[in-house]
């Protein structure tokens, strides 16, 4: 199996990257294609360029020629699409660049691929799969005694971000059932682990701590999300695309709601046996409470019962070993996190040096 990968260089994109190249038994190239926007850090692949079996090429999944250049030249069977702009405060502040990746981006990489398909030989095609990679988002939120959301259940999104991602979703199903595309759609709850840009709940509250700065919670920071450790994520993607029924949707959570204030306080409760402050204080005396952010969603909750049911696939992490292991990484890899806060990372990659 060739793949694709959009939007490797991210979060999610990197440690699945990683992932299926430290198995063997998958065999196959892993070319990554990667805009390199502010999310998109070369350093969350470091090590991995002498690797025969990777690629990367910079560049947008908008761009139809180099997406049309990349499937041809190197025989590829499967496009995996976590190229996204996903941060809610962001697409608040200024909802057209998700637009503009989410949708429009999704779109030129459907068609592409559209094109591509239907050059392939019919025992090709039966290989052939498009797997994109989308949020809980899509389906609003939930009060405290609702059902975790389903894959049936309509999509209803509270922020631009979730919007433009349930536009993305609605595209890859339509070019299943217009033009026969065999595509599959994966939907994850909250994810955290190693590699996470610093803007998001996790890794901000582990690096202000250690900082000595606040820790912002929005508003009484009851605000219950399902936590799944992205390598348990990257496992299930793996399950879908070998597995899954082409066309279907498969939700994927980590079985495990908790309020962001929970959250917080375990993160310094670790941090307190991990890297105890001098003063022997607790890191939680650094906790503020400020003002919710516009269209805060209240829950999200996740049944991924289908995932477990047709694929066999179950979280391997808990919260609590799966945070150990991420507070673990985030102060051993110190230069990682002070290469994103001074932007050098962004400095290397358009070869300036200050």
């Amino acid at each position: 199996m060739n793949l694709l990968v959009t939007g490797g260089c991210g979060f999610i994109g990197s440690n699945f990257i990683r992932q299926r190249l430290m198995d063997e038994s998958s065999g196959g190239i892993v070319v990554n294609l990667d805009q390199l926007t502010y999310a998109g850090n070369p350093e969350n692949l470091e090590g991995l360029e002498d690797n025969p079996r990777y690629i990367f090429q910079q560049g947008d999944i908008g761009d139809q020629d180099i997406v049309s250049e990349i499937l041809k030249k190197h025989n590829i069977n499967v496009i995996l699409n976590f190229a996204a702009e996903s941060h809610v405060d962001r697409s608040i502040d200024s909802p057209e660049p998700f637009l503009q990746t989410n949708v429009i981006g999704t779109l030129r990489l459907l068609e592409v691929a559209k094109s591509y398909f239907s050059q392939l030989s019919n025992d090709e095609k039966q290989s052939f799969r498009f797997l994109h990679i989308s949020t809980d988002e899509v389906y609003g939120t939930l009060e405290a005694n609702d059902p975790p959301f389903s894959e049936t259940t309509p999509f209803a999104p509270n922020s631009p971000y979730a919007a433009s991602k349930a536009s993305s979703d609605h595209l890859v199903r339509a070019y299943h059932h217009t033009y026969g595309l065999p595509v599959l759609t994966t939907n994850c709850s909250n994810n955290y682990g190693p590699y996470q840009f610093p803007e998001k709940l996790i890794p901000l509250m582990i690096l202000n701590a250690i900082e000595g700065k606040d820790l912002p919670i929005y508003g009484d920071g009851m605000n219950v999300r399902d936590w799944l450790y992205v390598e348990d994520h990257c496992s299930a993607i793996w399950s879908v695309l070998q597995r899954g029924k082409v066309g279907e949707t498969y939700n994927v959570g980590g079985l495990c709601e908790k309020p962001n204030i929970e959250i917080v306080d375990t993160i310094c409760e670790t941090l307190d046996q991990l890297h105890p402050k001098t003063d022997g204080q607790s890191y939680k005396k650094q906790k503020i409470f400020v003002k919710d952010r516009p269209g805060h969603d209240k829950r999200y909750a996740i049944n991924c019962k289908k995932l477990a049911g047709e694929l066999g696939w179950e979280p391997q992490e808990s919260f609590e070993s799966g945070l150990h292991k991420t507070v673990q990484w985030y102060l051993e890899n110190r230069q990682w996190c002070s290469n994103i806060a001074d932007k050098s990372y962004q400095r290397e990659r358009l070869g300036l040096r200050h």
